[in-house]
């Protein structure tokens, strides 16, 4: 799966977390500048990510992660 395919798809998880229809993805995005973005729905995308993608996150990583660039780095280093 390319980059671009998984922000595709991630941009759709998004916008079904934060039930805003008009959220665009960038690399950059993080969880400041999305209004909805709180502990809760954090914890709700990574549960959607994992069974969308059938990939696992430890809690060290997700911790460590800074914005989505770096989300879609990790989703791709667990074979996508």
């Amino acid at each position: 799966m390319s980059k671009q395919e998984v922000m595709d798809e991630l941009q759709e998880l998004f916008r079904d977390i934060f039930d805003d229809e008009d959220l665009i993805l960038s690399e950059g995005t993080n969880s400041n500048e999305v209004e909805e973005w709180d502990s809760l729905n954090h914890i709700n995308l990574v549960i959607a990510i994992e069974r969308k993608f059938n990939i696992k996150f430890a809690l060290g990583e997700i911790q460590s992660l800074k914005d989505v660039g770096e989300m879609v780095d990790m989703m791709i280093a667990k074979h996508l």
